[in-house]
């Protein structure tokens, strides 16, 4: 308990470290935050969170202009055009478009998506997402990614936003989706008010979990679903009521480049977490 206390506190100076607005700027949900009304940040949010990977400002620049075909009300401009308009309207003003995986295409058939799913619900995308009764978030989940994976063409790109947490994968853009749309807190956008937070996972990149393992949140080696649910877990101890709020932290640790990833004294021991990294260590002066 000791320890856990100990680690603890470590992670929160890891938060006071990077709850900053310069770094709010460098990442992804910086945009949908940049929307005011609630359904244009849900739209800017799905889209922002499944091109999150790579490095981070050309990152940022590609969702913005993914984005900019649909004005001010991104939301407003899907609902008034059918699927067929959406695809017609976005495929040529994007064709020069791409993001690492993702075309110009994609992104057409992944908005169309949502306008689809946002018919059905009336209200965006949370009933779709919502654990029915006793399930946990990855049944809901696995229903979506398994009907979108029927329903959209079987390009790399859209493989690629579509992983299965039924099938081992850890999510990690679906969970930064749910994190966002989810948790209330800064710097996430707290949408969805019925669904549960306790069935929040840590959205797990490479920084996320090549840090934990230092910390000791994890001993695996996979970065897999259970990787991500045993980090999940062990934050829990450490925060009950509010175990992601470590996530922005822990993952800009590795994101900005501030964690060299072997640790020595010189460039490390700035950093709240020195004391209880485990990293391989060179030379300590």
């Amino acid at each position: 308990m000791s320890r856990a206390r100990g680690l603890a506190g470590h992670l929160d100076r890891l938060c006071d470290r990077y709850g900053t607005d310069e770094a709010l700027r460098l990442d992804p949900v910086s945009i949908p935050l940049g929307y005011p009304d609630p359904l244009d940040r849900e739209v800017a949010a799905f889209v922002a969170a499944h091109l999150a990977y790579g490095r981070v400002e050309p990152m940022l620049r590609a969702i913005r202009a993914a984005l900019a075909p649909l004005e001010d009300r991104p939301a407003l401009w899907l609902r008034v055009r059918s699927e067929d308009d959406i695809r017609e309207a976005l495929e040529p003003v994007l064709a020069q478009w791409c993001w690492r995986f993702h075309t110009g295409a994609d992104l057409a058939a992944w908005l169309a998506a949502w306008k689809r799913l946002d018919a059905e619900s009336g209200a965006g995308l949370e009933s779709h997402l919502l654990p029915r009764g006793p399930e946990s978030g990855d049944e809901p989940l696995s229903r979506v990614v398994q009907r979108l994976r029927a329903e959209l063409p079987g390009t790399y790109g859209i493989r690629f936003s579509l992983p299965d947490p039924k099938e081992g994968a850890a999510c990690k853009r679906w969970r930064l989706f749910l994190r966002w749309m989810v948790r209330p807190a800064w710097p996430d956008l707290g949408l969805w008010r019925r669904y549960p937070k306790d069935q929040l996972v840590i959205p797990l990149d490479t920084h996320v979990a090549r840090v934990s393992r230092y910390t000791g949140l994890t001993g695996r080696a996979t970065p897999d679903a259970r990787m991500a649910r045993e980090i999940t877990e062990a934050l829990r101890r450490l925060d009950p009521e509010d175990p992601l709020r470590y996530d922005f932290a822990i993952s800009h640790l590795g994101i900005l480049g501030d964690c060299p990833g072997v640790r020595h004294r010189s460039t490390c021991a700035a950093c709240p977490l020195y004391t209880v990294c485990r990293a391989g260590s060179g030379s300590r002066r």
